[in-house]
């Protein structure tokens, strides 16, 4: 509980500071590094407040958030080589499709310092990964359901990005973490980051697989399409729903019971503490990378208890 008070207060930190846009411009005189997401969502809102807070402590470098127009492979790649284009010293990617991206992602890394974060792309020239422990969140996710289900049960999952390496290692996780109970991860859905086909997935689901008992949203938006879905159905309390991240939405299930629990991640430490890692690396200093590359931020778990901590932990910060 220690642990997770901690990393709570961590992430809260991070919420709290204002996400406000960041500037685009080049400044002439200051390298600029930039953090690129895989795709449009409210989820990268403290990430774009870990860039803010990382730039006001290093005034010498220009930061950067960028947001890709569609979650694709083809407008991604374009949105970094025109970074590239325009002298950016470093990126870090939240890579759309890392199998399909290796060659894309070489060329970027064999002209900038290449960083990956969220989901990693390992086979490819990046210096290293910030972000969380994709296995473990999924793990996470299944000692929520089996807490939740201890009969068993059939679970149907909804992610964003079906090919990328978080939705994966999440996916796996989550089997991994079942095995040996009756609950079983039958299919997963994926959305392309379009949330309005996230929520179409789940009432689809409910028609096709009527003996469902459990969802489980693998991105920050589709535990709240699972939500919003279950209520229209008026199935809202009869489905297990396992969330990840903390959508307010995902939070108010949570805290009223409709919702099993939550895996939260910290999109905020990933900016900032990647901001810096790349400023540091690209003044010759690589201490802050380690031998095999991985930089972990571990998830926690917030169920029905820690929703009042949560909120608590926030309006104390916000009153400093």
């Amino acid at each position: 509980m220690k642990q997770l008070k901690r990393n709570a207060a961590v992430f809260f930190a991070g919420l709290m500071l204002s996400a406000a846009p960041i500037a685009v411009s080049h400044a002439a005189d200051k390298p600029t590094l930039a953090f690129v997401v895989n795709g449009a969502s409210d989820f990268w809102k403290a990430a774009e407040a870990g860039v803010k807070k990382a730039q006001s402590e290093m005034p010498d470098y220009q930061m950067e958030l960028k947001y890709p127009e569609q979650a694709s492979v083809a407008v991604q790649q374009r949105l970094m080589e025109d970074l590239v284009s325009a002298g950016v010293k470093g990126v870090m990617v939240s890579a759309v499709d890392p199998k399909t991206q290796t060659d894309g992602l070489n060329k970027i890394g064999s002209q900038t310092a290449l960083f990956t974060t969220d989901s990693d792309a390992p086979q490819t020239n990046r210096v290293a990964y910030i972000g969380s422990s994709n296995i473990d969140a999924g793990m996470q996710a299944a000692e929520i359901a089996k807490k939740a289900m201890p009969d068993g049960g059939k679970c149907i999952g909804f992610v964003g990005l079906l090919g990328a390496d978080n939705a994966k290692e999440r996916i796996q996780g989550m089997k991994d973490g079942l095995k040996g109970t009756k609950i079983e991860l039958t299919d997963v859905r994926g959305d392309d980051i379009d949330q309005t086909r996230a929520k179409k997935n789940v009432e689809d689901a409910l028609v096709a697989s009527p003996d469902v008992t459990c969802m489980v949203g693998f991105y920050s938006y589709n535990t709240p399409r699972i939500y919003e879905a279950l209520r229209d159905a008026g199935k809202l309390g009869q489905i297990t729903v396992v969330g990840f991240d903390d959508d307010p939405i995902t939070l108010g299930g949570v805290k009223e019971g409709t919702i099993a629990a939550t895996v939260v991640q910290q999109p905020f430490e990933w900016a900032y503490q990647g901001m810096k890692l790349m400023a540091a690396y690209l003044k010759g200093d690589k201490s802050g990378v380690p031998s095999n590359g991985l930089i972990i931020i571990p998830t926690v778990i917030i169920g029905k208890d820690d929703v009042d901590k949560y909120a608590a932990s926030l309006k104390a910060m916000a009153g400093k």
